[in-house]
């Protein structure tokens, strides 16, 4: 009869933690849908709570401090839409071709994750919380940065011009401009590398 009890008690704890785990995904789910929508500068908590379809209590049991549900969202969209893994140009491309290819693969990337990329870039300035996560991707394109220069002279690398080219054509802002025109992917990304080639000295 005690198994039986003991039984029973661990049965509901791990019922009451499966239901704790899937009302936490609900509400972070919620958060990026919204994120995605509005913004994250515009999303409310209750808003959050109205798509997740809990109460607003529920959302600060689980996220005590707003600024903790914002984090976990970002780092779980970021775990769901990572950018362009370096090793898939540096293992299987030859350098000479790795700026079309680094651009090809990033403007595929935008071309996918626009609507969130245009949220998170205009709101950014306004909030710590991602800022602090949009450095880290700054970081990621000041790689890709020198990765898309590897190929051309010593000189040309070192070039202030050709740097701020190289930084320019890999940002979200520059491939939000060229999609307007109507140039595809491969377009956009032929168009840069070209300019990047011949970019001046000084």
């Amino acid at each position: 009869m005690v198994f039986v009890e003991m039984s029973k008690r661990k049965y509901t704890k791990g019922l009451r933690a499966d239901q704790q785990h899937q009302t936490h995904l609900k509400i972070v789910e919620a958060a990026i849908a919204l994120h995605a929508e509005v913004g994250p500068l515009q999303t409310t908590i209750s808003a959050i709570a109205d798509r997740a379809g809990v109460q607003r209590l529920t959302i600060y049991r689980h996220f005590p401090e707003e600024h903790e549900l914002l984090d976990v969202s970002l780092a779980r969209w970021f775990d769901l839409n990572p950018p362009p893994d370096p090793q898939e140009w540096r293992a299987s491309v030859a350098p000479v071709d790795w700026g079309i290819a680094i651009l090809s693969m990033l403007y595929q990337y935008y071309s996918e994750t626009a609507q969130m990329w245009a949220q998170y870039d205009r709101d950014r300035g306004c909030i710590a919380v991602l800022d602090g996560k949009m450095a880290k991707f700054d970081g990621y394109l000041e790689m890709l940065a020198i990765d898309v220069l590897v190929h051309q002279p010593g000189a040309r690398q070192k070039a202030k011009l050709c740097q701020a080219v190289a930084r320019h054509a890999l940002q979200f802002s520059t491939w939000q401009s060229l999609s307007q025109t109507g140039l595809d992917t491969v377009e956009m990304a032929a168009l840069m590398d070209d300019w990047l080639h011949k970019c001046p000295l000084s």
